[in-house]
């Protein structure tokens, strides 16, 4: 795609002074992740129970978030192209809509086949709003603040993950699912939000190729490159954290596990996603990854250990306390491979590095759900999880070369 969005110094405004928040289109950003994100974290682990509720086994549920996070990975490609088009407003206004919609449908049917389409089209929103969104949260600073944006930007997305998510699956289980899908139309409530945010972005989306079209496409080519290590470091620790999100539900043997397991990691990740952003500004990226992605390793593989049969609530400390663990490391490796995306993609290509990074989020996201659904029919969570704890040290040596600046 040789469409990109805009050099960060071509802003309209120059960001507030003081904190990140002071930036014009900051807290309207804010407010939009919160909607959108809640959308999307309320159905997450729901959506596949109620598959299930339908008749379909573990490897139908899996095939839930799958479809829903390929339509995600399929569209994000495209959206700094629909910008352009059309403009930030409606673009991120459409994608709320695709998002806050179909949730409500859900009310409607458990049968497999009509809940995959609901989630092929809530993936159009999705992938509308993680592009969108994160290239948003870069172009309302200037580069020097980068990684305080993103890291407010990430606190922001992640309070639904906290509060919405982890209650989401208990309330589905223990009262009904259908005010669970009445929250996950909360996106709706969420585009006079993107109106606001579009009014402190650039009117123009794309650089036009013009009679340059041969060097933009090569350029284009060379981003992709630069971008596949940190974007393939990305789908390890996603592989595991969408396992985890998909399947905590089935992994406990009470519901309430459940939800205190799916606090924890949506608790920690958002502390983590939001200080390891600012403490990369003055530290770096290359020196934290390595550490990250070696304690990752170390806690999938005590969680899969955990998790052989069914946890009870006599294991619950140690289940709440490897989900933490979970989420700190989920949150630390999103946060700072994000930031080497912008870094090896350079200002003129933040766009392209915003939906390579997301489409490397959703795919390892997807994947873990449907494999790991596989895995557990015949050998168990066990094992299901124990891979995803290879494939995350299989990333280690990318992590440890310094990329070229």
């Amino acid at each position: 795609m040789s469409a990109s969005l805009p050099d960060p110094d071509e802003r309209l405004e120059p960001p507030g002074p003081g904190s990140v928040w002071a930036a014009p289109g900051m807290v309207a950003l804010a407010i939009l992740a919160f909607c959108g994100f809640s959308g999307y974290a309320a159905l997450l682990p729901v959506a596949p129970l109620w598959a299930v509720r339908g008749g379909a086994d573990s490897g139908g549920a899996g095939m839930v978030n799958f479809v829903l996070l390929g339509t995600t990975v399929a569209t994000q490609f495209a959206v700094p192209w629909a910008i352009g088009r059309w403009g930030w407003g409606w673009v991120l206004s459409l994608g709320m809509v695709f998002l806050g919609v179909p949730s409500l449908l859900h009310i409607a049917t458990d049968t497999l086949g009509p809940l995959l389409g609901l989630s092929a089209v809530r993936g159009l929103g999705f992938g509308i709003l993680t592009v969108a969104a994160n290239a948003a949260a870069v172009l309302l600073v200037e580069p020097g603040r980068r990684g305080a944006a993103v890291g407010a930007y990430s606190a922001a997305l992640s309070f639904p993950l906290v509060l919405v998510m982890p209650l989401g699956g208990w309330i589905a289980e223990d009262v009904a699912f259908w005010p669970v899908f009445l929250v996950a139309a909360l996106p709706l409530a969420g585009i006079p939000a993107c109106l606001a945010v579009a009014r402190h972005l650039p009117s123009r989306a794309t650089h036009a190729p013009g009679h340059h079209a041969a060097e933009e496409e090569a350029a284009t080519s060379r981003t992709y490159l630069a971008l596949l290590r940190p974007t393939l470091i990305l789908l390890g620790v996603t592989f595991a954290g969408g396992s985890v999100i998909t399947f905590a539900p089935q992994m406990v043997a009470v519901p309430w596990l459940s939800a205190a397991g799916l606090f924890a990691v949506g608790l920690c990740a958002a502390i983590s996603r939001w200080q390891v952003g600012a403490a990369s500004d003055r530290i770096g990226t290359g020196r934290l990854v390595p550490v990250a992605v070696v304690v990752t390793v170390v806690v999938l593989a005590a969680l899969a250990w955990l998790v052989r049969t069914p946890v009870a609530t006599g294991d619950a400390t140690a289940w709440i306390a490897v989900c933490a663990l979970v989420g700190l490391c989920y949150g630390t490796l999103q946060t700072l491979t994000m930031l080497q995306a912008f870094e090896a993609a350079g200002p003129r290509r933040v766009g392209t590095a915003s939906a390579v990074w997301n489409a490397g989020f959703d795919t390892g996201t997807a994947t873990g759900s449907l494999l790991v659904g596989w895995v557990a029919v015949g050998a168990g969570f066990g094992w299901g999880m124990a891979l995803t704890a290879g494939l995350c040290l299989l990333t280690l040596p990318l992590a440890l070369v310094r990329a070229r600046r």
